[in-house]
């Protein structure tokens, strides 16, 4: 691993832009020397954005030819995007176009001491990977080029996790991912009212069970007995999943209770309403967010005795959007920047996980 500990973001929308701003206030503690974000076009509703992750330390590299247009809206541009390519030992990019970028660019950078991470659910852009379900992909194939999974991909995965022993412990799950419509960011995508989605993929019925099914494969060389449906409705605040899973235990409510409060990736509420959860999230997580991987509802908890030494858990989680994989996305940068002492970096339990919302 390189020494230059330099990390560019790529793209400032609702992921690269709360990146920019955690790697910069944690810019000391995490001992970087840059952090450099791309900005691809100059926007004048987005002077505002741009000046403010300049105060925070981060650095304005853009497409060479486009510096004048920058200029005219006031930012002072310090490098183009070949030049930060050049000089970062981590590139994150929150782009759509991940798959693209990589062809075209970071392919044939000078990368031999580079890690290349795509904060975006496209397939084929690297190993699958979120913190705390398996890290010992990172050790065993030491990859390049690294995809964090989408939030909703690190929900479902948590929840299987924390209820089974020893790795997934599951006859079958089943899960109905509710989404919002858009983030509070965006002005659009919003619908009027819940609209059903379609089950595309004859094995795991939309790609939200898939993509937990290629995670964990990274790990037990297997595919999980799971699949998923999905629907959207009209609001912007959280995800829901209602999940029903059937464990190879003989668990009772206590039990199941007790399994989620031992994970410090997930945190309980008694709240019933994405609202509430969310504004915790504004009012307490660091950087406005909550980076727990899922947030379940406890009054929704149920258990129900399936085949003989097997029980069916249900219930309702909440998906902390962009915070759980923006936390997945640090640590992969640190494992970029740090190699295996990545985990030593920082201590998330104080600063980023709570127990209960």
């Amino acid at each position: 691993m390189t020494n230059d500990r330099n990390v560019l973001v790529i793209g400032t929308g609702t992921i690269g832009e709360p990146l920019i701003g955690l790697l910069t206030r944690l810019k000391h503690d995490l001992k970087l020397n840059k952090v450099i974000f791309h900005k691809r076009s100059a926007l004048k509703y987005e002077v505002a954005k741009v000046n403010s992750l300049v105060d925070q330390g981060a650095i304005l590299a853009v497409n060479s030819g486009k510096e004048d247009k920058f200029i005219e809206l006031g930012h002072t541009p310090q490098m183009t995007l070949e030049r930060a390519i050049d000089i970062s030992t981590v590139v994150i990019d929150c782009t759509p176009a991940g798959n693209e970028n990589k062809e075209l660019m970071y392919e044939k950078s000078n990368n031999d001491n580079k890690i290349f991470i795509a904060q975006r659910s496209e397939k084929h852009n690297g190993t699958p990977y979120a913190l705390g379900v398996n890290d010992e992909i990172l050790k065993k194939e030491a990859p390049k080029y690294i995809q964090i999974v989408s939030c909703n991909t690190h929900a479902i995965s948590r929840i299987i996790l924390s209820l089974s022993k020893d790795g997934p412990n599951l006859s079958f799950g089943d899960f109905v991912c509710i989404r919002r419509a858009n983030d509070a960011s965006q002005n659009d995508g919003f619908i009027p009212s819940p609209t059903l989605g379609v089950h595309t993929d004859v094995e795991f019925g939309t790609h939200h069970a898939r993509d937990v099914s290629d995670l964990f494969y990274t790990i037990t060389n297997e595919h999980l007995p799971i699949t998923s449906s999905a629907m959207k409705v009209n609001s912007q605040y959280m995800h829901a999943i209602r999940f029903s899973i059937e464990i190879k235990e003989e668990l009772t409510l206590g039990d199941v209770i007790a399994r989620f409060k031992e994970d410090r990736f997930i945190s309980l509420t008694q709240h019933k309403t994405a609202n509430k959860v969310f504004s915790f999230g504004r009012d307490h997580g660091f950087y406005g967010r909550i980076y727990n991987q899922a947030v379940v509802c406890e009054p929704s908890l149920s258990v129900f005795k399936s085949t003989k030494g097997s029980t069916r858990v249900v219930g309702f989680m909440f998906t902390p959007q962009d915070g759980n994989s923006l936390l997945s996305s640090l640590f992969a940068c640190l494992y970029g920047l740090d190699g295996d002492d990545y985990k030593n970096r920082l201590n998330i339990s104080s600063l980023f996980l709570k127990g209960e919302i």
